[in-house]
């Protein structure tokens, strides 16, 4: 499940699952994150989905990248102070380009949200200024090859 940190961000507990290729988690988010007084805002919706994509380039398609883009469908509400579960995977791979979708639902499976993304693998350069600290050799697969640069 996931904690609020103090500071009103996100720490979600994502689990990936080689056999079925996907990352999930179970999350419930307080007040904090509403936009009405029971739902869960549209906003906070997409930092989880958004977090689940970018957890699936690293887990599943073994690569560090950030959004480029993504849009959602928003079909149910998420209530807050409710266990819903996100749900992530990459539908395909075309060079530093990785296509995502991930979908919010509750526990019995019913979809609530959902979000295709475009994720753009990192250069190291850029994974320096975001880790702080050069990539290793085995951290070096997860980046954009230097013919990339």
């Amino acid at each position: 499940m996931c904690e609020q940190r103090n500071d009103g961000g996100l720490r979600i507990p994502f689990f990936h699952d080689d056999e079925k290729a996907v990352v999930d988690a179970e999350f419930q988010l307080s007040d904090t994150y509403s936009g009405a007084p029971t739902l869960v805002h549209g906003g906070a919706q997409l930092a989880v989905l958004d977090e689940a994509m970018a957890w699936a380039t690293i887990a599943i398609g073994g690569q560090w990248a950030f959004t480029a883009k993504s849009s959602a469908v928003f079909g149910s509400p998420v209530h807050v102070d409710v266990a819903h579960r996100v749900v992530a995977k990459v539908t395909s791979q075309e060079g530093d380009r990785i296509a995502t979708v991930g979908r919010i639902e509750t526990l019995d499976s019913d979809v609530c949200t959902e979000s295709v993304g475009e994720l753009v693998v990192l250069r190291a350069a850029r994974a320096l200024r975001i880790v702080g600290e050069p990539t290793d050799a085995h951290h070096e697969g997860f980046l954009r090859s230097p013919a990339g640069e």
